[in-house]
């Protein structure tokens, strides 16, 4: 991402779509939402409801923290080191007010054992570089990574 002289910061362009995920959604954080491909199919609820279904804070925390161990990967991989095999990502996204305004802000607690804690951070640093979810909120909201 490059700065331009506003302070916009602008995207690259994508050279070759991967992957399309594609859902239709009704009701809003009340309704329901299923993919085009029929593998997912779920009840939305608002945060803190008792009725039942997930909200979009949780399907964000799941989709973000199932990349970030992929880029961990990455980044463990490139660097030879062995990950753990019982490693893992408890993402936790709050909403929030300032003011009268809505905001996201997230922390990604990363459980690493045996791992030593330098290379550890390293590893988290080069997941946040590689992590497309990471890229996306890069600036946008507060993160927090915690080794745990």
């Amino acid at each position: 991402m490059e700065n331009t002289n506003n302070g916009v910061i602008s995207t690259p362009k994508i050279d070759k779509v991967l992957y399309t995920g594609k859902t239709h959604t009704t009701g809003g954080r009340e309704g329901k939402s299923s993919s085009s491909d029929g593998r997912l199919d779920i009840r939305l609820s608002s945060p803190g409801s008792t009725d039942p279904g997930t909200n979009p804070e949780q399907l964000f925390a799941a989709g973000w923290s199932a990349c970030f161990m992929g880029a961990i990967g990455i980044a463990a991989a490139k660097a030879k080191v062995t990950l753990p095999a019982d490693f893992y990502v408890d993402a936790e996204v709050d909403l929030g007010l300032a003011g009268v305004a809505y905001f996201l802000q997230a922390r990604l607690n990363v459980h690493l054992p045996g791992v030593d804690t330098e290379v550890a951070k390293a590893l988290l640093v080069a997941a946040h570089q590689t992590c497309p979810y990471s890229k996306a909120i890069h600036g946008n909201i507060k993160v927090e990574t915690n080794l745990i």
